[in-house]
């Protein structure tokens, strides 16, 4: 088993005790191990193998500024929407990322329906150009006619005249947080988390480097990572089997 445990980690290095136990479950079938999910827990304890949660806050987000602002249509209510399938509502968040020359950033686009992490960029500014490239990439690769909503806070780079032509240019509803409160866009808050708290364990050396890492991190988290929300299937699983269904 913790030679299995170790193999595992080599790629998803954080991954928790939990997930490890749904990834091991045909392994020890195939090999007559029984070790049910409490006594994975004890065996990596008493191997000082469990993983402690790491909790850091930068503010990335400046929300009190002229700018559009729109009503959160994802908020609970009678007009709440919710999505049935991939590529109904997408949100949106910028993450920083430390280098050992100074701080860079990560966008991302994350499908609220699959999870998966659609379009992302590591860029040097804060500046919308480089914001919107997470968005444009997601938008080249959409794949369904879907009426589509993009989420976000209510940050001045969301809010700007040139991310809302790319919503009008290409149809797309805009929905916001009613202020700066990271519960209310829950799901891309906790894939920022995920990517920097369980892949990204090495400080890059640029932001090349940087690149590099994150590119690596999302393509596990969206094909190997499972997801518990899913049934501990992986992201690209669920999009890939709704966007054949639908």
């Amino acid at each position: 088993m913790l030679e299995w445990v170790t193999k595992i980690r080599l790629r998803q290095a954080k991954i928790g005790t939990r997930k490890l136990h749904y990834l091991l479950r045909e392994k020890q079938q195939q090999v007559g191990i029984k070790l049910g999910r409490d006594a994975l827990f004890h065996l990596l304890r008493m191997r000082h193998l469990l993983i402690k949660p790491k909790r850091a806050y930068h503010k990335t987000t400046h929300s009190h500024h002229r700018f559009y602002k729109h009503p959160n249509l994802l908020k609970a209510g009678s007009g709440q929407v919710l999505a049935s399938k991939p590529e109904q509502v997408w949100v949106a968040d910028i993450t920083y990322i430390p280098t050992t020359e100074k701080f860079v950033y990560l966008s991302l686009v994350t499908d609220i329906y699959s999870k998966k992490i659609v379009g992302h960029h590591v860029h040097a500014s804060l500046q919308t150009e480089e914001v919107s490239v997470a968005y444009r990439r997601a938008l080249r690769h959409k794949s369904s006619v879907s009426d589509l909503i993009h989420h976000s806070d209510r940050g001045i780079q969301y809010c700007s005249a040139y991310y809302q032509q790319l919503h009008e240019k290409f149809k797309v509803r805009c929905s916001m947080t009613d202020g700066y409160d990271c519960y209310q866009n829950a799901v891309a808050e906790r894939v920022n988390g995920i990517l920097k708290g369980e892949f990204l364990l090495q400080t890059p050396s640029s932001l090349a480097q940087a690149r590099k890492l994150i590119a690596q991190s999302i393509q596990i988290y969206n094909n190997e990572r499972p997801h518990s929300s899913l049934k501990n299937k992986t992201p690209n699983e669920v999009h890939r089997a709704c966007l054949q269904h639908f």
